[in-house]
């Protein structure tokens, strides 16, 4: 759920009643996030959300507005008087973000995009400014609101074509897998997930999951290394990532059963396993120290696995988490640490807590 106080998302809608006018037909959201500036604006029906986000997805399907994904996006040919940005801090991403905004927007709309000052707000409008010009900029709450003229075909179309690449996914680490930017750990191996496959147990066996599990770099791991592994389910909130998991993973030709969950860990999970991995968040979309994710992770984890089932957590040393741990399972071992990240493993009681 977005935070009661959201402020790129007040900030980009500052400029409407004043500097611009909001339009009675169709507006596009991108990156939306629900909150009051929406119901204060926006009518039933008019908006057109688009968040792979799961968290915020379902707030925003919870307040009754419609959410499309990308590819839902591109097969109608709906042209939007406003399209409405929160662009994301990378800024490949974010390129890529404008160029296929501007080609929603209908001839004669509008762009309107925000960031906070410390998530590359100079650099958004920067980018904004050379891709297709500026109408006005506004700055409040430590945020920077900007926007286009009317579009009447101004915009560099050679540019926005190279933009609208810079997210395509693409081969990395020898193309063994697909990733794109804007996925955590987008173009390498982090090294808490290194750390975990190092000392991952050759015999894990039965029906899995991998609670966070990115483009699908450990899940294809435990396949691999894990011969009796007869299922896996990959939860993932980002369906960005997920898309990539499952593509990565179908070009392991595994026979284990696999099932791609673009769901909120968080809230909770359904199913029965064996064993768990997951090297969980610990900060939002916006970069805010949450250790209380992992946390909730740990308690999800306990609570979907088989007693006797085995937790493989790896984790940044500093966090708190060794309180729910010994909470929550029967054994709980440190079993590596290097590099400021520590590796644990953590054995749900025969009992069905701890032992």
């Amino acid at each position: 759920m977005a935070p009661q106080h959201d402020a790129p998302l007040e900030t980009l809608f500052l400029p409407f009643g004043g500097a611009l006018d909001w339009p009675s037909g169709p507006v596009l959201f991108l990156r939306a996030r629900d909150g009051w500036p929406l119901r204060e604006r926006a009518q039933p029906g008019q908006l057109v959300c688009e968040q792979s986000f799961r968290p915020f997805a379902a707030a925003l399907e919870a307040s009754g507005w419609t959410v499309r994904d990308e590819a839902q996006l591109a097969a109608d040919s709906t042209r939007y008087p406003v399209v409405l940005v929160l662009p994301p801090r990378q800024r490949e991403e974010a390129r890529a973000l404008f160029a296929r905004a501007l080609a929603l927007a209908a001839p004669g709309g509008i762009l309107v995009a925000c960031q906070h000052n410390n998530e590359g707000a100079r650099s958004g409008e920067s980018d904004l400014q050379q891709l297709a010009g500026l109408g006005g900029k506004l700055t409040k709450n430590h945020c920077r609101v900007y926007w286009t003229a009317p579009l009447n075909g101004q915009h560099d179309a050679a540019l926005a074509a190279r933009w609208a690449a810079l997210d395509a996914p693409r081969g990395i680490l020898g193309g063994r897998f697909q990733s794109r930017p804007g996925i955590f750990a987008w173009d390498r191996i982090d090294p808490a997930s290194a750390l975990l496959v190092e000392q991952l147990p050759a015999d894990l066996a039965g029906h899995g999951a991998d609670l966070g599990a990115g483009f699908g770099y450990l899940s294809s791991e435990v396949l691999s290394r894990c011969p009796n592994v007869t299922g896996l389910d990959l939860y993932e909130a980002e369906g960005r990532a997920l898309a990539l998991a499952q593509v990565n993973l179908q070009a392991l030709g595994s026979k284990a059963t696999l099932r791609y969950l673009w769901q909120d860990v968080t809230a909770g999970i359904e199913g029965r396993y064996d064993f768990i991995v997951t090297n969980p968040p610990f900060h939002t979309p916006a970069r805010a120290d949450r250790p209380d994710i992992g946390q909730r992770f740990i308690a999800v984890a306990a609570q979907a696995l088989r007693p006797g089932g085995r937790l493989w957590l790896v984790a940044n040393r500093h966090l708190p988490y060794e309180q729910i741990l010994n909470e929550s399972f029967g054994e709980v071992r440190v079993a590596a640490e290097r590099d400021g990240f520590k590796l644990i493993e953590a054995t749900r009681g025969r009992s069905g807590g701890r032992a």
